[in-house]
């Protein structure tokens, strides 16, 4: 009854910080013992992601990409240490807003490659209501954000298709690079990829120097289809959305070895997965295209 009371008379912004902090320190002993003994047996730096204990990072540059993206680079402890991330992962951020009485959670697709040492980056797009990315948005070189640990997506599979078509809408891009990163990067995985990817305006054409550059040296295996919907006079880019008309164009119907990986707005995805999950098997672009459940993930 006494602890009741207790609990009753505190403001929970304390409790809540009390439990992080005492919580904190106990995974810094643990992932400090785990961290010296590992590297103590091995010449490798160990993963910076290889287990569930959380850690902060700090921010050794942000890069302004255009009128709302970011490019944050968050460098790690050793500059010889890798992320252990495999393809198609995520990476859980905790971010505590000013004037929020709860932390809010989200999670964001690094954009560097996974063999890189050193650092890890994120590409953060900044929404006008978005808690997160108007904080992320906010940090300076030097400042530290806590990341909580690592999201393993779909479990690729060298070779297991002959070509993928990858449809990404605005900030739905960061996924998609990293899936493409991984398998041109792989000599021994020859699949072929078609990007086709949407957006608001010209400046929202994100990673398309790093796209060119990919089909200039795998002409044979990578293409990308842009398609903007509010185009600059005289830009170079078809002036529409991601229509079925548009994917029959680029990828024609669906064949028994298909698969094709969506990420997007709800609006997009809604109009290709015909709701607001594929795993609900209701109908959209895609299946009138002939692609069957299993043939489409959603990241």
């Amino acid at each position: 009854m006494a602890a009741r009371a207790i609990l009753r008379t505190q403001r929970p912004a304390a409790i809540t910080a009390g439990l992080l902090g005492a919580t904190g320190v106990g995974l810094w002993v643990a992932r400090s013992y785990y961290t010296n003994n590992a590297f103590a047996e091995s010449p490798e730096p160990p993963a910076v992601f290889s287990r569930w204990f959380g850690q902060s990072l700090r921010l050794g540059s942000s890069e302004v990409v255009n009128h709302n993206t970011k490019r944050l680079r968050f460098e790690f402890s050793n500059e010889d240490a890798k992320s252990g991330l495999v393809l198609t992962s995520s990476v859980l951020v905790m971010t505590w807003p000013k004037g929020k009485m709860f932390p809010t959670v989200r999670p964001y697709t690094p954009v560097s490659p996974l063999d890189q040492r050193g650092a890890l980056e994120l590409l953060v797009k900044k929404y006008p209501e978005g808690k997160a990315s108007t904080y992320l948005h906010s940090l300076n070189p030097g400042d530290s954000l806590y990341f909580l640990g690592a999201l393993k997506g779909y479990r690729w599979t060298p070779n297991k298709h002959p070509h993928v078509t990858l449809i990404a809408g605005g900030a739905g891009i960061t996924p998609m690079y990293q899936l493409i990163q991984g398998i041109l990067s792989n000599p021994a995985d020859q699949t072929q990829i078609t990007l086709v990817f949407g957006v608001n305006s010209d400046a929202d054409v994100l990673f398309q120097k790093e796209f060119e550059e990919l089909e200039g040296n795998y002409g044979d295996r990578f293409k990308a289809v842009y398609t903007v919907s509010r185009p600059g006079e005289g830009s170079p880019f078809r002036k529409g959305y991601v229509t079925k008309e548009l994917l029959e164009q680029v990828t024609g119907l669906a064949g028994e070895e298909s698969k094709v990986f969506v990420c997007g707005p709800p609006a997009m995805e809604k109009a290709l997965l015909g709701g607001s999950s594929s795993r609900r098997g209701k109908g959209g672009v895609l299946e009138e295209l002939g692609y069957r459940k299993e043939q489409v993930h959603q990241f």
